[in-house]
């Protein structure tokens, strides 16, 4: 048995990021079904079956394997492909144990990116309180308050964090001519020159920018990082929009900054806790706009994955040169 499936998510999960054309592709490779593993517990009694087993296939769902595991298990494993984004709750001990880990999160970028994009040309336009305005019943004030936004064109733009995110939100508003300030300690100023960005200070991207982007790595760095003293910075009819990860805020900053001037504007696709409870201030707030966490892969989107790791698996097993792998470097800056 050279390879597996392995997620707690079930067949569903496998067959949505692996799709068809992806899952007949890896069995020619294998002479059979990779098996499917949906419970970690069955390890133990197919470990006879496993010893030769080289590759796991997954996705949302992958369980986390301490190193004992992996090295009573799996003890042939030399990779694991990720057809979802974030690695952080599973890859140490697999790196640990020598087994390299390939994520599809560059492709998992991408709808977050067009998603992010969609959100900043509609909030250029003052779509989303103009059109609870007109819904109300009046036009005129609708109209009036679209007149105060800046549209899109060299609308100053912030994006927090340039990683595979924040620079794809980069290069997709590009044909905007957009203004675009970029957060990011992890890059030099000329890394941020190629993005066609200019370098800036959190204070500073949250008092100039009319539209904001949250891309920051999840870590405990990060944790509600994002507060108050930056959020009251916020101009006048300015967006704030944040499809990276809930803890990052600090809402009760933020609450008091869109309180503080109605005008401002928060688009949330992430939350924490999510859901949020019943009770939270966010959902009696006008200017907060709330979706559920629908930003990354879904539908069709999420094969995009399983076709990124076939394709990386192709280039590691003949010894090629590889473009998704996740070192442990890397996990103290990733999402």
């Amino acid at each position: 048995m050279k390879a597996i499936y392995l997620t707690t998510g079930g067949k569903e999960a496998i067959h949505k990021a692996y799709d068809a054309k992806t899952r007949t592709k890896l069995q020619t490779h294998f002479g059979d079904k990779p098996l499917l593993i949906t419970d970690p517990t069955e390890l133990a009694a197919l470990a006879p079956e496993l010893t030769d087993c080289e590759y796991i296939f997954s996705t949302w769902g992958m369980p986390p394997l301490d190193e004992a595991q992996i090295k009573k298990y799996l003890p042939a494993l030399r990779a694991l492909f990720y057809a979802a984004g974030s690695v952080q709750g599973f890859a140490r001990p697999f790196i640990k144990s020598n087994v390299r880990i390939f994520s599809a999160w560059a492709a998992n970028a991408v709808p977050v990116a067009e998603y992010t994009v969609a959100q900043i040309i509609l909030a250029g336009k003052g779509f989303f309180q103009t059109s609870r305005l007109y819904k109300d019943g009046d036009f005129a004030a609708a109209r009036a308050y679209a007149d105060t936004m800046t549209g899109n064109y060299a609308t100053s733009v912030g994006i927090i964090g340039a990683g595979a995110v924040g620079s794809l939100v980069a290069a997709l508003l590009l044909p905007y001519a957009h203004d675009i300030l970029v957060f990011d300690p992890f890059l030099s100023d000329e890394d941020i020159k190629k993005l066609g960005a200019t370098k800036a200070t959190l204070p500073e991207l949250f008092q100039k920018c009319h539209i904001i982007s949250n891309h920051l790595a999840d870590n405990q760095q990060t944790k509600k990082m994002l507060n108050y003293q930056l959020f009251s910075r916020m101009k006048k009819n300015a967006a704030f929009i944040n499809t990276g990860r809930g803890g990052q805020i600090d809402d009760d900053g933020l609450i008091q900054a869109l309180k503080e001037e109605p005008t401002r504007l928060a688009l949330l696709d992430v939350s924490e806790p999510e859901p949020l409870p019943p009770q939270h201030p966010y959902f009696t707030m006008d200017n907060v706009i709330l979706s559920p966490h629908i930003a990354g892969s879904m539908g069709n989107e999420i094969a995009r994955m399983g076709h990124f790791m076939y394709e990386e698996f192709i280039a590691f097993e003949k010894g090629g040169p590889t473009r998704y792998e996740v070192t442990n470097d890397m996990l103290s800056t990733m999402a």
